[in-house]
């Protein structure tokens, strides 16, 4: 089978105060100063997700493995949306995985927002109560079987990016950032609006702040 774009979305930090435990005192120190760090799955092996896709924990592991050079060289970049692209755009990067680990079968990461213009405008969605979830992007095949899409050897993982509406249910994030803010600071907003009234009333609010 050709090679796909595959994408698959998870939720990071489920209870909202996750960030703390992982970090080191340098940045416990860049958080007082307004730096926003994220904690939380970002992928799973061996697991039926919500797109119906499997990972043999082999071809995560191999890939996982890859991608840690990336994380020690700073250079795990993501962006802001999903591109239907197999390339990072420099120009979109909104934050980096600064560390990434296995707890079970499941693929952990700590993220750093970076003070990019698309990381901006994530912090300030971030800071307006937006949910977001992370998604994995890579390329590879699948192959049908049991009911289940098998992801095939030839996967290569490329990045992980920040979006507004995760495919798998629930797979929203709740936030500590240094304004100690998160998804839950308003909660009527939360419930009477849909996912993109949220975004555009929070892109609003930061055309509103750049224009002044």
């Amino acid at each position: 089978m050709s090679k796909q774009l595959i994408r698959e979305f998870y939720e990071l930090c489920p209870e909202g105060n996750c960030v703390l435990d992982v970090l080191t005192e340098a940045e416990q120190k860049q958080r007082e100063c307004g730096t926003v760090f994220l904690v939380g799955i970002c992928q799973k092996a061996g697991t039926k997700n919500g797109n119906g896709r499997v990972y043999p924990k082999n071809v995560l592991e191999r890939e996982v493995e890859h991608y840690q050079q990336l994380v020690r060289e700073r250079r795990a970049l993501g962006e802001l949306d999903h591109p239907d692209d197999s390339v990072i755009n420099l120009k979109n990067a909104s934050h980096l995985i600064t560390k990434m680990w296995w707890d079970g079968d499941s693929v952990m990461g700590k993220i750093e927002v970076l003070d990019t213009p698309s990381g901006k405008i994530l912090k300030d969605l971030i800071n307006c109560g937006v949910k977001l979830g992370i998604s994995s992007r890579g390329m590879g095949s699948v192959k049908e079987s049991m009911g289940a899409l098998t992801v095939e050897d030839d996967f290569q993982l490329i990045c992980f990016d920040m979006v507004a509406d995760p495919s798998t249910p629930g797979a929203f994030m709740n936030i500590t950032a240094a304004t100690g803010l998160s998804e839950n600071k308003n909660p009527s907003f939360t419930k009477e609006l849909s996912q993109v009234d949220k975004i555009n009333f929070a892109l609003n609010d930061i055309l509103k702040e750049t224009n002044k």
